[in-house]
Protein backbone atom coordinates (compact mmCIF):
# COMPACT_ATOMS: atom_id res chain seq x y z
CA UNK A 1 0.00 0.00 0.00
CA UNK A 2 2.56 2.39 1.10
CA UNK A 3 4.06 1.84 -2.40
CA UNK A 4 1.01 2.16 -4.73
CA UNK A 5 -0.06 5.76 -2.60
CA UNK A 6 3.53 6.36 -3.29
CA UNK A 7 2.77 5.84 -7.08
CA UNK A 8 -0.91 7.47 -7.10
CA UNK A 9 0.56 10.42 -5.08
CA UNK A 10 3.23 11.06 -7.61
CA UNK A 11 1.12 10.70 -10.51
CA UNK A 12 -1.33 13.57 -8.32
CA UNK A 13 1.39 15.55 -7.92
CA UNK A 14 2.63 15.26 -11.96
CA UNK A 15 -0.46 16.36 -12.52
CA UNK A 16 -1.08 19.10 -10.05
CA UNK A 17 2.68 20.45 -10.57
CA UNK A 18 2.52 23.80 -13.00
CA UNK A 19 3.83 23.47 -16.12
CA UNK A 20 7.17 24.17 -16.39
CA UNK A 21 8.52 28.39 -17.13
CA UNK A 22 9.37 28.18 -21.20
CA UNK A 23 13.39 29.75 -21.67
CA UNK A 24 12.74 32.96 -23.24
CA UNK A 25 13.48 33.14 -26.63
CA UNK A 26 16.46 34.61 -27.68
CA UNK A 27 15.59 36.74 -30.68
CA UNK A 28 18.31 35.95 -33.62
CA UNK A 29 19.92 39.36 -35.56
CA UNK A 30 20.46 39.24 -38.80
CA UNK A 31 23.70 38.47 -40.11
CA UNK A 32 25.98 41.29 -40.43
CA UNK A 33 27.74 41.61 -43.74
CA UNK A 34 31.48 42.04 -43.27
CA UNK A 35 32.28 45.31 -44.85
CA UNK A 36 33.96 45.97 -47.97
CA UNK A 37 36.39 47.32 -49.37
CA UNK A 38 36.59 51.16 -49.31
CA UNK A 39 35.19 52.92 -52.98
CA UNK A 40 37.71 55.05 -54.27
CA UNK A 41 37.78 58.76 -53.36
CA UNK A 42 40.64 59.98 -55.21
CA UNK A 43 40.49 63.60 -56.09
CA UNK A 44 40.38 62.62 -59.86
CA UNK A 45 37.33 60.96 -59.57
CA UNK A 46 34.26 63.47 -60.82
CA UNK A 47 31.26 63.68 -58.28
CA UNK A 48 28.01 61.93 -59.87
CA UNK A 49 25.92 65.02 -62.13
CA UNK A 50 23.29 66.51 -59.79
CA UNK A 51 19.91 66.24 -61.91
CA UNK A 52 19.49 70.21 -63.94
CA UNK A 53 15.46 69.98 -64.21
CA UNK A 54 14.73 73.00 -61.78
CA UNK A 55 17.95 74.53 -63.55
CA UNK A 56 16.32 74.13 -67.28
CA UNK A 57 12.82 74.58 -65.99
CA UNK A 58 13.96 78.42 -65.02
CA UNK A 59 15.80 79.14 -68.29
CA UNK A 60 12.55 77.84 -69.97
CA UNK A 61 10.36 80.38 -68.13
CA UNK A 62 12.99 83.42 -68.35
CA UNK A 63 13.00 82.83 -72.69
CA UNK A 64 8.78 82.39 -72.51
CA UNK A 65 9.07 85.13 -70.83
CA UNK A 66 11.30 87.55 -73.34
CA UNK A 67 9.21 85.86 -76.29
CA UNK A 68 6.03 87.40 -74.89
CA UNK A 69 7.55 90.60 -73.96
CA UNK A 70 8.69 91.16 -77.69
CA UNK A 71 5.26 89.98 -78.88
CA UNK A 72 3.71 92.18 -76.08
CA UNK A 73 5.64 95.35 -76.89
CA UNK A 74 5.27 94.80 -80.44
CA UNK A 75 1.42 94.66 -80.38
CA UNK A 76 1.61 97.85 -78.24
CA UNK A 77 3.74 99.72 -80.83
CA UNK A 78 1.67 98.77 -83.47
CA UNK A 79 -1.59 100.29 -81.59
CA UNK A 80 0.22 103.36 -80.45
CA UNK A 81 1.08 103.99 -83.83
CA UNK A 82 -2.14 103.04 -85.47
CA UNK A 83 -4.28 105.73 -83.41
CA UNK A 84 -1.93 108.78 -84.36
CA UNK A 85 -2.60 110.80 -86.76
CA UNK A 86 -0.84 109.97 -90.26
CA UNK A 87 2.08 111.95 -91.36
CA UNK A 88 1.67 113.79 -94.76
CA UNK A 89 5.11 113.17 -96.89
CA UNK A 90 6.76 115.89 -98.96
CA UNK A 91 6.01 116.81 -102.38
CA UNK A 92 8.15 115.00 -104.92
CA UNK A 93 8.67 117.69 -107.43
CA UNK A 94 10.60 120.46 -106.23
CA UNK A 95 9.06 124.24 -106.51
CA UNK A 96 10.23 126.52 -109.00
CA UNK A 97 11.48 124.14 -111.47
CA UNK A 98 8.64 124.56 -114.01
CA UNK A 99 9.10 126.22 -117.27
CA UNK A 100 8.00 129.85 -118.59
CA UNK A 101 3.90 128.98 -120.15
CA UNK A 102 5.14 131.51 -122.92
CA UNK A 103 8.37 131.05 -125.08
CA UNK A 104 11.38 133.78 -124.60
CA UNK A 105 10.73 136.90 -126.79
CA UNK A 106 12.40 137.01 -129.77
CA UNK A 107 16.08 138.42 -129.32
CA UNK A 108 16.59 136.13 -126.11
CA UNK A 109 16.83 132.63 -126.88
CA UNK A 110 20.01 131.04 -125.74
CA UNK A 111 22.31 130.80 -128.91
CA UNK A 112 22.38 127.69 -130.02
CA UNK A 113 25.74 125.11 -130.00
CA UNK A 114 28.15 125.86 -132.69
CA UNK A 115 29.12 122.45 -134.68
CA UNK A 116 32.32 122.22 -133.04
CA UNK A 117 30.46 123.00 -129.32
CA UNK A 118 28.01 120.17 -130.26
CA UNK A 119 29.18 116.93 -129.70
CA UNK A 120 26.09 114.94 -130.23
CA UNK A 121 25.44 116.38 -133.78
CA UNK A 122 29.01 115.08 -134.86
CA UNK A 123 28.58 111.85 -133.70
CA UNK A 124 25.26 111.72 -135.46
CA UNK A 125 26.03 112.60 -138.66
CA UNK A 126 28.58 110.72 -141.16
CA UNK A 127 31.32 108.95 -139.23
CA UNK A 128 33.36 108.72 -142.07
CA UNK A 129 33.55 112.67 -141.82
CA UNK A 130 35.22 112.21 -138.32
CA UNK A 131 38.08 109.87 -139.26
CA UNK A 132 41.90 111.59 -139.69
CA UNK A 133 42.77 111.80 -142.92
CA UNK A 134 45.93 109.97 -144.32
CA UNK A 135 48.86 111.78 -144.02
CA UNK A 136 50.87 113.06 -147.16
CA UNK A 137 52.65 110.59 -149.32
CA UNK A 138 50.32 107.33 -147.48
CA UNK A 139 49.58 104.92 -149.76
CA UNK A 140 45.60 103.66 -148.95
CA UNK A 141 45.22 99.92 -147.85
CA UNK A 142 42.08 98.75 -149.08
CA UNK A 143 38.72 100.70 -149.14
CA UNK A 144 38.07 103.50 -146.42
CA UNK A 145 34.74 103.79 -145.05
CA UNK A 146 31.90 101.83 -143.37
CA UNK A 147 32.34 97.87 -142.78
CA UNK A 148 30.06 95.59 -142.14
CA UNK A 149 29.59 94.07 -138.32
CA UNK A 150 31.44 90.67 -139.86
CA UNK A 151 33.84 92.71 -140.84
CA UNK A 152 34.60 94.31 -137.51
CA UNK A 153 34.70 90.99 -135.92
CA UNK A 154 36.67 89.23 -138.17
CA UNK A 155 39.79 91.85 -137.17
CA UNK A 156 39.74 89.52 -133.42
CA UNK A 157 41.27 86.73 -132.59
CA UNK A 158 37.97 84.99 -131.86
CA UNK A 159 36.02 86.35 -134.38
CA UNK A 160 32.88 84.59 -133.25
CA UNK A 161 33.13 85.62 -129.97
CA UNK A 162 33.98 89.29 -130.59
CA UNK A 163 30.65 89.63 -132.63
CA UNK A 164 28.51 87.66 -129.83
CA UNK A 165 30.59 90.24 -127.72
CA UNK A 166 29.78 93.42 -129.41
CA UNK A 167 26.10 92.79 -130.26
CA UNK A 168 25.49 92.57 -126.63
CA UNK A 169 27.21 95.83 -125.80
CA UNK A 170 24.47 96.95 -129.02
CA UNK A 171 27.18 97.83 -131.32
CA UNK A 172 25.45 100.62 -134.28
CA UNK A 173 27.87 101.27 -136.66
CA UNK A 174 31.79 101.02 -137.61
CA UNK A 175 34.21 102.95 -140.13
CA UNK A 176 37.89 102.57 -140.65
CA UNK A 177 40.60 103.75 -142.87
CA UNK A 178 43.78 101.73 -143.51
CA UNK A 179 47.30 102.96 -144.86
CA UNK A 180 50.66 102.52 -145.57
CA UNK A 181 53.76 104.25 -145.25
CA UNK A 182 57.33 104.22 -145.37
CA UNK A 183 58.58 100.80 -146.09
CA UNK A 184 56.68 98.81 -143.86
CA UNK A 185 54.81 101.42 -141.21
CA UNK A 186 51.29 99.93 -141.45
CA UNK A 187 48.02 101.86 -139.50
CA UNK A 188 44.57 101.16 -139.09
CA UNK A 189 41.96 103.57 -137.46
CA UNK A 190 38.57 102.34 -136.28
CA UNK A 191 35.14 103.89 -134.88
CA UNK A 192 32.99 102.16 -133.79
CA UNK A 193 29.51 103.68 -132.35
CA UNK A 194 27.27 102.04 -129.84
CA UNK A 195 23.71 102.78 -129.16
CA UNK A 196 22.49 104.96 -125.96
CA UNK A 197 22.04 102.10 -122.90
CA UNK A 198 22.60 100.87 -119.41
CA UNK A 199 25.90 99.20 -120.53
CA UNK A 200 27.78 101.97 -121.88
CA UNK A 201 28.95 99.95 -124.41
CA UNK A 202 31.88 102.17 -126.14
CA UNK A 203 33.24 102.60 -122.09
CA UNK A 204 33.08 98.52 -121.67
CA UNK A 205 34.81 97.80 -125.30
CA UNK A 206 38.03 100.08 -124.53
CA UNK A 207 38.25 99.19 -120.91
CA UNK A 208 38.03 95.90 -121.72
CA UNK A 209 40.54 96.14 -125.05
CA UNK A 210 42.91 98.10 -122.41
CA UNK A 211 43.23 95.34 -120.29
CA UNK A 212 44.32 92.48 -122.81
CA UNK A 213 46.88 95.45 -123.94
CA UNK A 214 48.09 95.89 -120.60
CA UNK A 215 48.79 91.81 -120.66
CA UNK A 216 50.58 91.87 -123.53
CA UNK A 217 53.25 94.67 -121.91
CA UNK A 218 55.05 91.62 -120.34
CA UNK A 219 55.21 93.91 -117.23
CA UNK A 220 51.47 94.73 -116.72
CA UNK A 221 51.75 98.68 -117.34
CA UNK A 222 49.01 100.13 -117.93
CA UNK A 223 49.72 102.48 -120.65
CA UNK A 224 50.19 105.98 -121.01
CA UNK A 225 47.54 108.96 -120.66
CA UNK A 226 45.71 110.28 -124.11
CA UNK A 227 46.01 114.49 -123.75
CA UNK A 228 42.20 115.33 -123.81
CA UNK A 229 40.69 111.99 -122.89
CA UNK A 230 39.12 111.19 -119.73
CA UNK A 231 39.82 107.16 -120.25
CA UNK A 232 42.02 107.13 -123.42
CA UNK A 233 45.57 105.48 -123.22
CA UNK A 234 48.28 104.15 -125.59
CA UNK A 235 50.40 100.98 -125.87
CA UNK A 236 54.12 100.11 -127.04
CA UNK A 237 54.46 96.55 -126.97
CA UNK A 238 58.05 94.95 -126.69
CA UNK A 239 59.43 93.49 -130.43
CA UNK A 240 58.51 90.05 -131.37
CA UNK A 241 61.21 87.79 -132.79
CA UNK A 242 61.02 84.61 -134.58
CA UNK A 243 63.44 82.82 -136.90
CA UNK A 244 63.02 83.76 -140.61
CA UNK A 245 61.24 86.87 -140.19
CA UNK A 246 61.80 90.37 -139.57
CA UNK A 247 61.25 91.45 -136.11
CA UNK A 248 58.12 93.37 -135.38
CA UNK A 249 56.41 96.35 -133.46
CA UNK A 250 53.06 97.28 -132.57
CA UNK A 251 52.10 100.21 -130.95
CA UNK A 252 47.75 100.52 -130.01
CA UNK A 253 45.40 103.32 -128.75
CA UNK A 254 42.11 102.80 -127.24
CA UNK A 255 39.75 105.96 -126.44
CA UNK A 256 36.37 106.77 -125.77
CA UNK A 257 35.08 109.72 -126.53
CA UNK A 258 30.76 109.24 -125.76
CA UNK A 259 29.22 106.95 -127.69
CA UNK A 260 31.71 105.99 -129.39
CA UNK A 261 35.06 104.01 -129.27
CA UNK A 262 38.26 104.84 -130.82
CA UNK A 263 40.80 101.60 -131.56
CA UNK A 264 44.48 102.91 -133.80
CA UNK A 265 46.56 99.95 -134.41
CA UNK A 266 49.85 100.86 -136.02
CA UNK A 267 52.70 98.10 -136.83
CA UNK A 268 56.36 98.73 -138.50
CA UNK A 269 59.26 96.19 -138.84
CA UNK A 270 61.30 99.12 -137.02
CA UNK A 271 60.85 100.66 -133.71
CA UNK A 272 57.67 102.59 -133.23
CA UNK A 273 58.04 105.50 -130.71
CA UNK A 274 55.45 106.18 -127.71
CA UNK A 275 55.38 110.28 -129.66
CA UNK A 276 53.92 108.75 -132.78
CA UNK A 277 51.40 107.03 -131.42
CA UNK A 278 50.52 109.81 -128.82
CA UNK A 279 50.18 112.19 -131.59
CA UNK A 280 48.21 110.26 -134.12
CA UNK A 281 45.51 109.13 -131.01
CA UNK A 282 45.25 112.95 -130.11
CA UNK A 283 44.81 114.43 -133.13
CA UNK A 284 42.17 111.74 -133.88
CA UNK A 285 40.41 112.82 -130.65
CA UNK A 286 40.44 115.94 -132.16
CA UNK A 287 38.19 115.04 -135.00
CA UNK A 288 35.48 114.04 -132.29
Amino acid sequence: MGGLLSIEESIQNTDTAPPPTPEPATETAPPVASPGPAPDVSPDTPEPARPRRRALRTVGLIAVAAVLGLVGGTAVGYGIQADREPTALPALNQPGLAYPAKPLPKGQEPEALSAKEDLQAKAQGDLRKLLLPRPAGARADGEDGWQSLIEYANDFTQPDSALEYQLEQEIRRTVSRVWRSGENRWVKIELAQYRPSAGMGAYEHVRRQQTIAMGRTRSDSIGEPVKGSGNGRYFVFPVERRAGYLDSYQARAFIQRGDIAITIIMSDTRKISGNEIRSLAERQLGRL
